[in-house]
């Protein structure tokens, strides 16, 4: 899934701005592409199954190291002045205390709100920071399946997992496609974080986020989201809810996807309105969606904060 042989980067950065460009306008596109070229600092989230943020704020203020609040997540912190690899040497970080994890990514599962006791499919949940954050909101209670097809992602999965101590979670190696016959109708909750062609992570300078990018990666992801929704849609029960993001600014993979499956699964499937504030600042309107609107998506912009980033919230009919 690389670029094409060949192909200049600087000519695989233009195409995709191009791209990108074909969606938004152009108040919109000046604000990306200041994203694209934005430093972001270091977030973390407080992991509640070992510690409290409270103990953790403690700590850094105690060594010096400077943090500020997040308004929407009472676990989260900003630390602008501290490196990765930093904290990734320090006692916190090596006892499952924190978990370094970028703000959007953060959103799924606040905007999912599992509740203790539910039955959760994370069905592509490599690396793990979404599924330890479920396990977290759901205080060690109920059950979480967590997907990844790649053995050697799996095993980093199971390595965070057993690190943030999220006893209820189950890894299982396999092609997440299938998951919806073999778990029809099984889980109260679906978090479906899809593969995406990753354009809300661009960082101009680093092509290392943008040089695999091509528009026939993006049409095979998109074939991809599509059956992957769909097994999602199946293995959810009756009255269910089920998230969808990406990390693209790419309607095609975003909104588009959605209206597949609006269309799909008519009369069964909805638009739920999600309950989290954000600033206004940071967001785009979604591409509202013909007979359902734009209210239960939301679309952040890249930004000095926030990566770009898709959140969908849909319900399956009881």
């Amino acid at each position: 899934m690389g670029r094409r042989k060949g192909r200049p980067s600087d000519e695989v950065l233009a195409e995709l701005f191009e791209t990108v460009a074909a969606w938004y306008e152009p108040r919109d596109l000046f604000r990306i592409r200041a994203g694209f070229r934005a430093r972001r600092p270091v977030t973390l989230r407080a992991n509640t199954l070992k510690t409290d943020v409270g103990k953790v704020m403690e700590v850094f203020r105690r060594e010096g190291i400077k943090f500020t609040r997040v308004p929407w997540y009472e676990e989260a912190l900003i630390l602008p002045e501290t490196r990765e690899r930093d904290l990734e040497v320090h006692e916190l970080y090596r006892e499952g205390h924190i978990y370094l994890q970028s703000l959007s990514s953060m959103l799924p599962p606040l905007v999912l709100r599992p509740r203790s006791g539910w039955r959760v499919l994370d069905l592509t949940a490599a690396p793990g920071s979404k599924t330890t954050q479920l396990a977290a909101l759901m205080n060690n209670t109920g059950y979480i399946l967590a997907n990844e097809v790649n053995p050697i992602r799996a095993a980093r999965l199971k390595f965070n997992i057993e690190r943030q101590g999220a006893r209820i979670v189950e890894v299982r190696v396999g092609d997440g496609k299938r998951l919806g016959e073999e778990w029809n109708e099984s889980f109260d909750a679906v978090l479906l974080d899809a593969p995406c062609s990753g354009t809300g992570l661009v960082v101009e300078k680093d092509p290392r986020t943008w040089q695999s990018w091509s528009p026939e990666l993006v049409a095979r992801l998109v074939k991809e989201q599509k059956k992957l929704m769909a097994a999602a849609f199946r293995a959810l029960k009756p009255g269910g809810v089920l998230v969808y993001s990406t990390c693209t600014l790419l309607r095609e993979e975003n909104e588009e996807v959605v209206r597949w499956a609006l269309e799909k699964y008519q009369g069964k499937l909805f638009l739920e309105r999600i309950d989290l504030t954000l600033s206004e600042a940071e967001l785009a309107e979604p591409e509202p969606i013909p007979g359902h609107g734009r209210e239960g998506m939301l679309l952040l912009l890249p930004s000095k904060l926030y990566e770009g980033f898709f959140l969908a919230k849909l319900r399956k009919n009881a």
